[in-house]
């Protein structure tokens, strides 16, 4: 039983030239599977082809993240509902969200970027409810706002992840008091991330989902260097020493938990 990267950017790598060895270097740490998540249009394209020449190997997802939200947004978002038609589907509409740390510095620009942002969000938080998908979200200095969106927007909780948990365990018991989950990074390998170890034990090992974000937040030991998806073994070892558990016991959750959140074949 192998391990799941549950939110990657293969993007990059494409663009590097180093994509197929960075799959095969995946396979030899014992990474099977990863989900290859959409930021802007330009990638939706490139993931779908990379997840119909990868079957079972390479999943994908479709959003405009918060930080690509440009003016013409609202184009951007009338092709994104046919992607999800078959034989090659997204797993999930993301990431998608809020991101208050990169704001203009001027306070009156920042407001207009938040303001845009939001109707982004909001629009997309609106497809999803319709299409009745997964959600992923990316929240940056700006959980609270993004929980109540959520909530307004009457998306099933049951089928949201926030990516790349940062925050303590009073906060992920919001979203999982609601139904919604948070993902760990390579973060949770860092000496200074107690708090977020602690989020991690106190939503527990069912729901535990692990990514790396690559190619960004490399775990330790390679902290400061390009991530890859291969490096989800090393999340996972961590997990293993927080949880008192065995590796195998963290492989298995962890996979069996992304399988049933995106729905996986």
């Amino acid at each position: 039983m192998n391990l799941i990267d549950s939110h990657c950017h293969l993007e990059k790598f494409q663009k590097w030239g180093d994509y197929p060895a960075v799959l095969d270097r995946a396979r030899e740490h014992g990474v099977d599977r990863v989900i290859t998540v959409g930021t802007r249009p330009q990638d939706w394209s490139l993931y779908r082809e990379m997840a119909a020449s990868n079957p079972g190997q390479i999943d994908y997802t479709v959003g405009v993240h918060p930080t690509s939200v440009e003016d013409d947004w609202e184009g951007q978002l009338e092709s994104l509902a046919s992607y999800f038609i078959p034989p090659v589907e997204p797993v999930a509409l993301g990431e998608i969200g809020l991101d208050y740390f990169h704001l203009p510095k001027d306070p009156i620009e920042g407001a207009k970027v938040i303001e845009k942002q939001e109707h982004a969000f909001r629009a997309q938080l609106d497809l999803a409810h319709q299409l009745e998908c997964p959600v992923v979200i990316h929240s940056r200095g700006a959980v609270t706002d993004c929980i109540r969106m959520i909530d307004e927007s009457g998306v099933d909780w049951s089928r949201v992840v926030f990516h790349c948990w940062v925050d303590g365990p009073e906060v992920i018991a919001k979203l999982n008091e609601r139904g919604g989950v948070g993902s760990f990074t390579g973060i949770f390998t860092f000496k200074n991330a107690e708090e977020i170890r602690q989020a991690a034990l106190a939503q527990g090992l069912d729901r535990l989902m692990l990514e790396t974000d690559a190619p960004y937040l490399a775990p330790v030991p390679f902290r400061g260097k390009q991530n890859e998806p291969g490096y989800t073994r090393y999340i996972a070892e961590s997990a293993a020493d927080v949880f008192s558990a065995s590796i195998e016991d963290i492989i298995q959750h962890s996979r069996e938990n992304t399988i049933r959140f995106f729905n996986l074949s």
